[in-house]
């Protein structure tokens, strides 16, 4: 097979997942559902949480949101390597755009690391230690209610020790991205 013609059998497999998705969607996981509710709760309530709890000072805002937002992207990419490959699904979704979990990915995670992190910063607490026990929680406390609730499922050997490990190396990650702009930062003033 030609390049173009692998090129054009890629898209056109991704047009009938596309439309998959959305016909699941409207027929499993849409607002009839109470899973939807539940995914639109799990993306409202920690951004409210977030705007009332945000450390406003001026010095600190841009810092928290910034490795909250770092947050944000690397568990929306490795949650799409994760549900492209079939290590995890999420039976449920907000929307039939994003079938991955949107709410997750979006709000509850990163809002959690954040303020995790906004906490340790404040009260000048060990972060490492603080977002293993967040880790920790979100691994082998809410990824197992979830998969009980048939709003997660893991696939293909995948366990919950090895979330665990990717939550470390997210947040880590994270970490070290706000650490080298804070350099970069300093060496500029």
């Amino acid at each position: 097979m030609g390049k173009e013609q692998f090129f054009k059998k890629i898209n056109s497999m991704q047009e009938e997942v596309t439309h998959l998705q959305e016909e699941y969607w409207f027929l499993h996981s849409n607002i009839d559902s109470w899973q939807f509710w539940v995914m639109l709760l799990m993306l409202v309530i920690p951004l409210i949480v977030l705007y009332f709890a945000i450390d406003k000072r001026k010095d600190k805002l841009f810092l928290i949101l910034f490795y909250g937002f770092n947050i944000h992207v690397w568990f929306t990419y490795i949650d799409s390597i994760g549900v492209r490959h079939g290590y995890w699904t999420y039976p449920y979704y907000l929307t039939p755009y994003f079938p991955f979990s949107f709410s997750l990915d979006s709000s509850l995670i990163p809002v959690a690391f954040l303020l995790v992190y906004q906490w340790t910063l404040n009260y000048n607490k060990n972060f490492y230690l603080y977002s293993i026990g967040l880790s920790i929680i979100i691994a082998f406390g809410l990824k197992p209610l979830l998969d009980s609730a048939n709003l997660f499922e893991l696939n293909k050997g995948m366990n919950y020790f090895y979330l665990f490990l990717l939550y470390c190396f997210i947040f880590i990650l994270s970490k070290l991205i706000i650490e080298i702009f804070l350099k970069i930062q300093k060496r500029a003033e």
